[in-house]
């Protein structure tokens, strides 16, 4: 079992083993459906490292100023020193993202990576995004939606229940209906006061040679698990773990062990004023 990292320590697992693979897939689906404007004042909230952030900046030019925003200050000490070496002008501060002290009708577009932040936090994330939102400005979201990780929350029932945590089988069914559907994610944008609401979503996968391999993977032992773990006793925690690389190995068959993400971007147009 992973143990608690430190900021700095989580920051540098981002930039290493996150950003480049599991964000480059979220990244990917923001660079094909959003068009930064000429001139202006653009958000990024949950910024990460920053590396996407920058790169959007240099396509955009310097008439459009770029603040980015995280709650992890060491993620944000490797943007700026990313934005050092690249001379980029991009503003890095740190932020609760549910809670952002920016001035209403302030930005031109705001962007949103919610694919690491906490499903029950994430409406609120949006609709400070919104509310900071100039009108006339996108509001973009990039997410998990429902039917993600399915492969695993299958065999994380059947491991909690052959571990003896029959009290914790309940905790999967939740972790699975707490993932919104497109269809909730454009009615939040929609009850938000967005028009012009689209979506696109792509399946994603990860591949993992062994369920050692799955569970140790940065990705899923510093990130995700954290989360899927959460309601489980600490000292049961072990067992469980070992029951899961068991079903994991014997359910791959010698194949790869696939965890699938159905990745999904949000699009909308603030039209009002708060």
């Amino acid at each position: 079992m992973s143990t608690q990292k430190t900021d700095k320590e989580l920051a540098f697992l981002h930039d290493l083993f996150i950003a480049p693979d599991w964000g480059e897939r979220f990244a990917e689906l923001i660079d094909q459906h959003v068009k930064i404007p000429k001139a202006g004042k653009v958000l990024y909230v949950a910024v990460g490292t920053g590396g996407h952030a920058i790169a959007l900046h240099e396509r955009a030019g310097e008439k459009v100023e770029f603040l980015c925003l995280d709650e992890n200050r060491e993620c944000l000490e490797l943007a700026r020193l990313k934005a050092t070496a690249t001379k980029d002008a991009a503003r890095f501060e740190q932020a609760v993202v549910t809670k952002l002290t920016l001035p209403d009708n302030s930005f031109d577009l705001v962007i949103g990576n919610a694919s690491l932040i906490a499903t029950d936090r994430v409406q609120k994330m949006f609709e400070e995004m919104v509310r900071v939102a100039a009108p006339g400005a996108q509001v973009v979201l990039a997410m998990p939606t429902a039917s993600s990780f399915g492969e695993f929350f299958s065999i994380y029932w059947e491991a909690l229940h052959d571990a003896g945590l029959l009290d914790h089988e309940s905790d999967v069914e939740h972790l699975i209906l707490e993932l919104p559907s497109v269809a909730d994610v454009e009615r939040m944008a929609e009850d938000s006061g967005l028009d012009d609401v689209q979506s696109w979503t792509t399946i994603e996968e990860f591949d993992f040679e062994s369920g050692e391999q799955f569970l140790n993977s940065p990705l899923v032992a510093e990130f995700l698990m954290q989360g899927w773990l959460a309601s489980v006793p600490e000292e049961s925690r072990n067992k469980l773990t070992k029951e899961l690389t068991r079903l994991i190995n014997e359910e791959r068959h010698e194949a790869e062990f696939a965890l699938s993400v159905k990745a999904t971007l949000l699009v909308g147009r603030k039209t009002h004023t708060n």
